[in-house]
Order: structure tokens, then C-alpha cells, then sequence
């Protein structure tokens, strides 16, 4: 058989292979010969067969780059072996959910939709000052971000207004019963830290990651202090589920190399409600420099814990320069409130505290009670939103 011939099958096969990434090795093989034919032939077959072996092995190249980009592989958490990932997740975006084929389970294996720079497609809310987003899992779909934020939006046909108005008297509240945060600060630090000090952040931090069909971003946003820096996420659940979210944030340099790695758990999250993930970098272990861009995983997976989001009331109310927290269990089980209360200064994210109301145990709110926890801003701020999942408490 011509030579030509040869090298033209081998890379129309090539080429076929390349959709399932092992082409790349016939691909290099035909591209080869292709060369050695055009030396020794010029003509429409050898350009033609040469064009179709360069095909095969750009395919897998690009293959490789929507998984891992310019880094060299890693576990991305679904335990799969190089190939059988690149694959898994370059035919995820087209429906198709190799997953199963590789063994993995039904709640591991995720539809992800992959995201790049999500800053232009975010949705921006105009809140009044001081007003803090409580999310509704029951009607957040119905509603725009505005009527969200109308504090005398019932939510589950509980009187918020009432309690936005007098919330230290409704549950009255004193210094015994108000647990102070973990973030708060000391005396020591008020002159340093104080409603002059400014915070830094850059909300246009390049990004790009996964998200679980169904999952969509509200927000997000990348904050710093002397200490650390954080991205950050304001999600929604559209899945038509309760589901578990992990997130694995990761930040790299200029060159796309891993600098260092955040992994975050929501354990409950009810369809149709927000929540936030937040990575948390050290500076210590980036050198002390900001990394140049963060990438983010999330995946979903069935929960562990009966979600207890419809039995919970959560407040925020901003006093001086410190917020106050209140949780209310109407339930008959002991729940636990995981609240993230984002600080802002005009449009700039400048302080995310993680807060856990509890009046039992190591986290848990009792059954019919309220538990109240206070935090002071390290930044100036002119509002704050809030965010909370609730779930019952097992095992304590």
C-alpha cells in the first residue's frame, strides 16, 4: 500500500481516537510520516492527511487543558485515574456523564458546568444600608433581590419586622446570654482595627471553576487582611433538592501553578436557598503576595443530616460597629446555625465572619429557644448581608 494512503488512515484513525484523549499517540505517529511524505511528495493527499494528524493532536491537548489547565494532573476528589478525568470532565458540559462508566456512584458522580471569569455574569444587588438578606428557600424563586431584602418580608409567616424593630427585647437579651464571637475584637485591637480602618479587596480577582448543574452564583467576591485572604461565594440551589456542598478552593500564581488549597463543607442546603463558601489562605503559606487568580470545585452529594432550614429564624441587626446574631429553634429537636455575615463598604467586601449561635453543647441551639452571638467589624462598613443553613443535631 502507498505510503501516503498508510499515513492518511492512520490519521483519520488518529483523529477518531483523539475523542477519547489516546489518539494523541497514533496523531504524533501519522504526523511523523505526514512529514516525511510531504518531503518527499507535495500534494493535496500529503497536506490533507498532515492537517487531519495535526487535529488529533490538538484535540487531546485541549482536552487536557479544560481539565487540569497548565498544571500537571491531580486528584480532583472523584478518585478517577488521569484519562478516564479528562474525559469525565470535557463531556460533562455536553450532557454526557461518563461517570457511571468509570464506577463511580450516582451521588458522586456531578454535572458540572465549568465557569471562567464570572465576574461580568454575577448578579448585583442594590441593598438599602444596613439591611441584611435572609434568605427564603420557599420563595427566593419567586421574588426579586429587592423584595428580598425588604425587611418586612415575612418569612415562613413569622413577624420579621417585629423582630428587626425591638430584637433585644423580643428575646431578651443580655450580657449573660449573648455569646461573644470568636472573631470579635479585644480591647487591645480596637486601636488598630475600628470604623476608620479600610479594607482591602479586589472583587475582580480572576476565577474560574465547577459548579453542579442546578447551582449558580449570586455573588462572589475576594477580600484580604494582614493575616489572610479569602474568596468568596454567594450560591443558590436550584437543583430541585436538598443536597451537601463541598468546595475545594485552590490558589495559584501567574503560571496557573497551585499555591495553596482551601476545602470547605455546607452540610444542608434546601432547593431554592442561598449559601456561602469560603476559602480561607493563609499569606504565610503564599509567600506573603496575593495569588493571581483562585480556581473553585464544588460537587454535591446527599446530606447526612435532616435540614432544619423552615424551623429556624435568623437575625442580624448592626449596633455601633459590631453586629448582633440571634438564632430561633421552633423546632422540638436541638438544631445547629451555621450564619455567614458579609460586611461591606459601598460595593467592596471588607470583612466575612463566620458566627454559630448556640446555647447547648459545643454548637447546638435547644428546642423552642433562641441563642444570640455578637461580633465587632474589623472595617469600616456601611451594611452587611447575611447567609445561614440549619440542621438537626445527631450524636451529641
Amino acid at each position: 500500500m502507498h505510503i501516503i494512503t498508510i499515513a492518511l488512515i492512520i490519521s483519520f484513525l488518529g483523529m477518531l481516537a483523539s475523542f477519547g484523549f489516546v489518539g494523541i499517540i497514533p496523531s504524533i505517529l501519522a504526523f511523523v510520516l505526514n512529514i516525511f511524505c510531504l518531503t518527499k511528495e507535495k500534494s493535496i493527499n500529503t497536506v490533507r492527511s498532515l492537517a487531519i494528524s495535526i487535529v488529533g493532536i490538538i484535540l487531546p491537548v485541549i482536552m487536557f487543558y479544560n481539565s487540569y489547565g497548565f498544571d500537571m494532573p491531580y486528584d480532583k476528589g472523584t478518585g478517577l485515574s488521569i484519562i478516564p478525568q479528562i474525559l469525565y470532565d470535557n463531556y460533562l458540559p455536553f450532557g454526557v456523564n461518563l461517570g457511571p462508566l468509570f464506577g463511580l456512584k450516582e451521588n458522586e458522580s456531578e454535572n458540572y458546568i465549568l465557569l471562567s471569569d464570572n465576574s461580568e455574569n454575577l448578579q448585583d444587588f442594590d441593598e438599602d444600608e444596613n439591611v441584611s438578606i435572609i434568605p427564603d428557600a420557599g420563595t427566593a424563586l419567586d421574588n426579586t433581590p429587592e423584595e428580598n431584602l425588604d425587611d418586612s418580608k415575612e418569612i415562613d409567616e413569622k413577624p420579621q419586622s417585629d423582630l428587626f424593630s425591638d430584637i433585644g427585647s423580643l428575646f431578651n437579651l443580655t450580657d449573660e446570654n449573648v455569646e461573644e464571637s470568636i472573631d470579635s475584637l479585644d480591647e487591645s485591637e480596637k486601636d488598630v482595627y475600628g470604623a476608620d480602618k479600610v479594607g482591602a479587596s479586589d472583587d475582580s480577582m480572576p476565577s474560574y471553576g465547577g459548579l453542579p448543574i442546578g447551582v449558580s452564583v449570586v455573588g462572589q467576591y475576594f477580600r484580604e487582611d494582614d493575616h489572610n485572604c479569602n474568596p468568596v461565594i454567594v450560591l443558590k440551589n436550584d437543583t430541585g433538592d436538598n443536597y451537601r456542598f463541598e468546595c475545594i478552593f485552590t490558589a495559584r500564581d501567574e503560571d496557573g501553578n497551585s499555591l495553596a488549597v482551601s476545602e470547605k463543607t455546607v452540610e444542608t442546603v434546601p432547593n431554592g436557598a442561598l449559601f456561602i463558601f469560603e476559602g480561607r489562605f493563609d499569606k504565610n503559606e503564599l509567600g506573603g503576595t496575593l495569588p493571581s487568580m483562585y480556581e473553585f470545585l464544588i460537587s454535591k452529594r446527599k446530606p447526612y443530616v435532616n435540614d432544619m432550614y423552615e424551623d429556624a429564624t435568623v437575625i442580624s441587626k448592626v449596633i455601633d460597629n459590631s453586629v448582633l446574631l440571634t438564632a430561633q429553634n421552633h423546632s422540638d429537636k436541638e438544631i445547629k446555625v451555621d450564619a455567614y455575615v458579609l460586611f461591606f463598604d459601598k460595593d467592596e467586601l471588607v470583612d466575612c465572619i463566620w458566627m454559630i449561635p448556640r446555647n447547648a453543647g459545643a454548637v447546638a441551639i435547644e428546642p423552642e429557644s433562641f441563642a444570640a452571638i455578637k461580633a465587632d467589624a474589623y472595617y469600616r462598613f456601611d451594611r452587611i448581608e447575611t447567609y445561614y443553613t440549619a440542621y438537626e443535631v445527631v450524636g451529641e
